[in-house]
């Protein structure tokens, strides 16, 4: 590959795309994913984080427990979203299919595509994408308690649907 081709094919490979902000940190097990940015437009749920040395695993790719938590992340804010509230939720089920491989360097998108929300139970679909297309689907049920009772210590005053800091 020529040098203007390796600079071409490496451009982009630290910004972040328009519409996304960052997500604070100090949200629990969220952290491992950090940076891990966030869109919410309109009725649109996106979060995105670009594959570094922490995400991957022994063969350069993205781990599948990354892709698991951030299809997990995905999923119960999508539900949270179409309800209009703020809230932690605890995950049902969720299943995944790995259908291709985020790269280190690679922009890794989940985007909710589809949330129905009844009484209890929230369930959501999504896909996230990568620079090579679609490198896994996800399928989420999340609870949707009636009671605050599953809160065991005190609310963050952040969470991944309030504002970052500064915005």
């Amino acid at each position: 590959m020529a040098a203007d081709e390796q600079q071409q094919a490496g451009a982009g490979r630290d910004t972040v795309p328009a519409g996304f902000q960052r997500v604070p940190t100090g949200l629990g097990f969220t952290d491992v994913l950090q940076p891990l940015y966030r869109s919410l437009e309109g009725d649109r749920v996106r979060f995105g984080l670009r594959v570094i040395e922490a995400h991957a695993n022994i063969m350069g790719i993205c781990h599948g427990g990354v892709l698991a938590t951030l299809a997990d992340i995905t999923a119960a804010t999508g539900v949270n979203h179409a309800r209009g509230e703020r809230a932690g939720n605890p995950t049902i089920s969720l299943s995944l299919d790995f259908i291709g491989a985020g790269r280190l360097g690679d922009w890794l998108e989940a985007t909710v595509m589809q949330v129905d929300v009844k009484r209890r139970f929230g369930f959501c679909s999504g896909l996230i994408e990568g620079s090579s297309g679609v490198v896994a689907r996800f399928n989420g049920t999340i609870y949707l308690p009636d009671h605050a009772g599953i809160w065991k210590r005190e609310r963050p005053a952040a969470d991944l649907l309030s504002d970052p800091p500064g915005e």
